[in-house]
């Protein structure tokens, strides 16, 4: 049962110390494309210390899992894990992140389930607000035009994805600005943010004493913009995809002395107005690299008594 243990404290330490690691560094601002995939790489190893631990677990205490688990492995591999022995605590443990791996599995579908409840429920009150002409398509457009007093753009994701804006919004944006908002909301949708942010929702929801769940889902929908903004910046330039947020949301009081919802917005227009120096190449590699080991550690550790028992 040393292994399973092993494996729990390994998860609580990544949980713990990733984390703060991250939060100290200054890099993730400039290179928000590495920090997701950073992030997605901790919580993976933190996933997958609990689901070898359970079984492990379960080999320990049920016969039958066990059977299952080592059913090709010489007998040398299972005695190296110490399993027939069994442990008062082994079933406990199994049982716990059982249950927990099943709540997450709910709170995952749960979201994904509310997220198509309000996008249906979008695109319905579209069709009210925006109706169909004559011998028009559902969804032949990709950018749709939505009377409104409040300047505002989003992306609706699905099957047939669109950009909606506001009448406001086009009065507001000049120039190449409504070609940068359109980049930064089409950047969102090849990277299937909208999957991050669920998946990062559900966890914290599901666990939310825990806290790398919080700070996962709080870094994702800040980190998710970045990189957007990266996109369109790319191709129509800093300033112009700084003065459309500028111009989206100055009327929202994000740029006043108190804090607002989208409190995210001066920072990611100062993020754009003052660059700093990207990571070098061979920087982001090994930060890629790096972070690729975290969820292979916990394979290692759970198949190095195996794998000692064989040689």
């Amino acid at each position: 049962m040393m292994v399973p243990a092993a494996l729990l404290l390994l998860g609580a330490l990544a949980a713990v110390v990733a984390p703060r690691l991250l939060a100290r560094a200054d890099w993730p601002d400039r290179e928000p494309v590495v920090a997701l995939w950073v992030w997605q790489c901790v919580v993976a190893g933190v996933l997958l210390c609990c689901a070898l631990s359970m079984t492990l677990s379960a080999s320990a205490a049920w016969a039958v899992v066990r059977g299952h688990v080592f059913g090709g492995a010489p007998a040398s591999v299972v005695d190296a894990y110490a399993l027939s022995a069994g442990s008062p605590w082994a079933a406990t443990t199994a049982v716990a992140l059982a249950c927990g791996g099943a709540w997450t599995a709910a709170m995952l579908a749960r979201e994904i389930t509310r997220a198509r409840l309000r996008r249906r429920q979008r695109r319905s009150e579209l069709l009210v607000h925006s109706p169909l002409l004559p011998g028009e398509e559902s969804g032949a457009d990709r950018l749709v035009v939505l009377e409104g007093e409040r300047p505002d753009a989003w992306w609706l994701p699905g099957a047939a994805p669109q950009l909606v804006i506001t009448t406001a919004a086009l009065r507001r944006l000049k120039g190449r600005q409504l070609d940068a908002v359109l980049a930064h909301e089409q950047g969102h949708a090849r990277a299937r943010h909208d999957w991050l942010l669920h998946c990062s929702a559900a966890l914290a929801n599901g666990f939310p004493q825990v806290p790398v769940f919080a700070a996962f889902r709080d870094e994702m929908h800040r980190l998710v913009e970045l990189a957007a903004d990266d996109v369109a910046s790319h191709r129509f330039g800093r300033l112009t995809i700084a003065l459309a947020l500028v111009e989206l949301n100055e009327d929202r009081g994000v740029f006043g002395p108190c804090p607002t919802p989208g409190a995210h917005v001066p920072q990611r227009v100062d993020r754009l107005l003052t660059p700093r120096h990207r990571l070098t190449a061979a920087r982001r590699l090994q930060l890629t690299a790096a972070a690729a080991l975290v969820p292979v550690v916990p394979v290692l550790v759970a198949f190095v008594p195996g794998l000692r028992a064989l040689g």
